[in-house]
């Protein structure tokens, strides 16, 4: 498919956005993205990010709250007033989206909710819910944070290694996978619109995305009954796939069948490995896994990280140096695949998709607080004497240049 100058997948797209943090922030960044129309309502305290360094980027932003809400207007309402859920409607009369990631019930406390007034209002209204736990059940309403769901749910458990115990991942990796779910989630019912004309309630839960990361620990658990356990950087069902020490670091190898496995063999020396009856198979290499992990480590031991890793991947051994973030991101594949943006003072990563027809367009730095309020007011029919009210009244604040 031929790319189509200016043209992006959402185009003409309207998102509301009453997220804030990461999961909401980072779903609606992505539909930015790709050309929707992205309105972030913060309430009169600014987004919780905002306030989350150092450190702070050259435009004054936390670093934080920059990497997730580039191409947004920003608004900041008082949604407990009268007066601003009449802001809020009015976005949502031509609104295709709207995302939240209140406590569940914040919505119908100030009349708001989907059910109780939203999807008769607005028919075609795609309403996205975001939350720790969802809205019902024994968890239900309750608030939840990624390391929390990470603890509860079991990924702890299977993060560490014995003299460290269970440890939380150094990503918020609930909360990231929540905003992808959250994205699915909405462009599904987006395309079920285009066949029925209506809207629906979509929602995605720290909780269900944290137990759906248990793979393949939870499959593993339904068909052996064994509870998972800490394995450092090895993998439960296959070996070797583990961190090895080599002479100037360590490096990443991971072998998924018996033919990868006598190639490396083979280029680390050791080519009588896959004929050791302790090596023979996946299964008793995982049986075997501390003495064949001395032998890789005593063979690789002379060997810089860099070129070794080169080497095997051209044998088709899939292999990685351990690198710290500076140095992953400086590497020369990450600037051929454009994955930093750069661009009026601002630096980020982009969204890991490409679409070659469509291409993402990533559009400009994040906003300071509640810096588009006039023109959303005004773009929503609100003269200048109404919103000076709305300003003096906390019913919306107005944005000074300083803010961000």
């Amino acid at each position: 498919m031929a790319t189509t100058p200016g043209a992006t997948a959402l185009g003409g797209l309207r998102v509301v956005d009453l997220t804030r943090v990461l999961a909401g922030p980072l779903c609606t960044q992505m539909l930015s993205d790709n050309g929707a129309q992205v309105v972030k309502i913060e309430p009169p305290g600014g987004d919780e990010t905002r306030h989350l360094g150092p450190p702070y980027d050259a435009m004054g932003h936390s670093a934080y709250f920059a990497a997730l809400n580039r191409g947004k207007k920003a608004l900041a309402l008082d949604l407990a007033q009268p007066e601003a859920q009449e802001v809020l409607h009015r976005l949502l009369a031509d609104a295709d989206v709207l995302v939240e990631n209140f406590l569940p019930g914040t919505m119908e406390k100030w009349g708001l909710g989907y059910e109780q007034a939203l999807a008769a209002r607005y028919p075609r209204l795609v309403y996205c819910a975001i939350s720790g736990f969802g809205r019902d059940g024994p968890l239900g309403g309750l608030p939840g944070y990624d390391a929390v769901l990470q603890a509860q749910c079991g990924l702890m458990s299977i993060n560490g290694e014995s003299a460290s115990g269970a440890t939380r991942m150094g990503i918020p990796i609930v909360d990231h996978l929540t905003g992808y779910v959250a994205l699915t989630g909405i462009l599904m019912a987006l395309c079920s619109r285009q066949a029925s004309g209506q809207g629906q309630r979509v929602e995605a839960t720290l909780y269900d995305t944290a137990l759906s990361l248990l793979l393949p620990h939870a499959s593993n658990w339904f068909a052996s009954h064994q509870a998972p356990g800490l394995l450092g950087s090895a993998h439960p069902n296959i070996a070797p796939y583990d961190k090895f020490r080599a002479r100037d670091g360590h490096v990443f190898i991971g072998i998924l069948n018996d033919g990868q496995f006598r190639r490396f063999s083979a280029h680390i020396g050791q080519p009588g490995l896959p004929g050791d009856a302790r090596f023979r198979s996946n299964a008793e290499r995982l049986a075997h896994r501390p003495a064949l992990k001395a032998i890789i480590e005593a063979a690789i031991a002379d060997a810089d990280c860099e070129p070794l890793c080169e080497a095997l991947m051209r044998v088709g051994v899939p292999a990685g140096v351990v690198n710290d973030v500076p140095r992953a991101l400086a590497q020369a594949h990450c600037a051929h695949r454009g994955m930093v943006i750069q661009q009026e003072g601002f630096t980020a990563l982009r969204a890991p998709m490409r679409l070659y027809g469509t291409p993402a367009s990533p559009g400009a730095p994040p906003p300071g607080f509640s810096q588009h309020a006039d023109e959303v007011l005004a773009g929503l029919g609100f003269n200048a004497t109404e919103r000076n009210d709305f300003y003096e009244r906390g019913i919306a604040r107005a944005h000074a240049p300083s803010s961000v």
